[in-house]
């Protein structure tokens, strides 16, 4: 498949396949029950990196990181990071995650935000690149999702049977299948 030169893209044209990707896949699919509040209530922060390097890029984590830390968080609740020009390699964006984490501990921000991590060639251990179990946390582009604690710790205690998602994400899609997972429409990133 052709894919055009990722300087090409605009942001809102990455924003806008990854606002796609949240409604039909996460929200759609209840991949994560605690999306659809944030997303309806508009407290999600879309940050399209520039980065093209993983330093550069972890120049943006720092500043969103700090955004996300600073912001009213009945404004700004969730953050993501999306990254389409650094970090395309999987391998290399799963070993990124390590000085993410650090970057949260720098700033004096553990306990307070975590990062959560989607990519569009994301492969859980143990798993085939084609398993469909993967696609839980395939986005259309490689994107830091960036949570505060509070908000995760308040969304838990309200879901019953929290540690039950990841399990139920793959019943999920193992019954949606390859082929269901391409009739949601998702838009690919390019």
């Amino acid at each position: 498949m052709y894919h055009p030169p990722l300087d090409s893209l605009q942001h809102d044209t990455v924003i806008d396949a990854t606002k796609a990707w949240l409604e039909k896949a996460v929200i759609g699919l209840n991949l994560c029950p605690f999306a659809k509040a944030v997303h309806i209530k508009d407290q999600i922060a879309y940050v399209v990196s520039d980065a093209r390097d993983p330093g550069t890029l972890l120049e943006h984590l720092a500043q969103s990181l700090r955004t996300l830390a600073e912001a009213d968080p009945e404004r700004i609740d969730t953050l993501l990071l999306i990254h389409p020009w650094a970090l395309d390699d999987f391998y290399l964006y799963n070993d990124f995650l390590d000085e993410a984490d650090a970057a949260v501990e720098a700033l004096g921000l553990l306990g307070e935000i975590q990062v959560a991590s989607f990519h569009p060639d994301y492969q859980f251990a143990d798993t085939e690149p084609d398993d469909v179990e993967n696609y839980s946390n395939r986005s259309p582009y490689p994107t830091l999702h960036l949570l505060r604690e509070a908000s995760v710790d308040r969304a838990v205690e309200a879901f019953p049977e929290a540690e039950q998602i990841y399990e139920r994400n793959i019943e999920t899609l193992r019954a949606l299948g390859h082929e269901g997972w391409q009739k949601l429409g998702i838009p690919p990133g390019e």
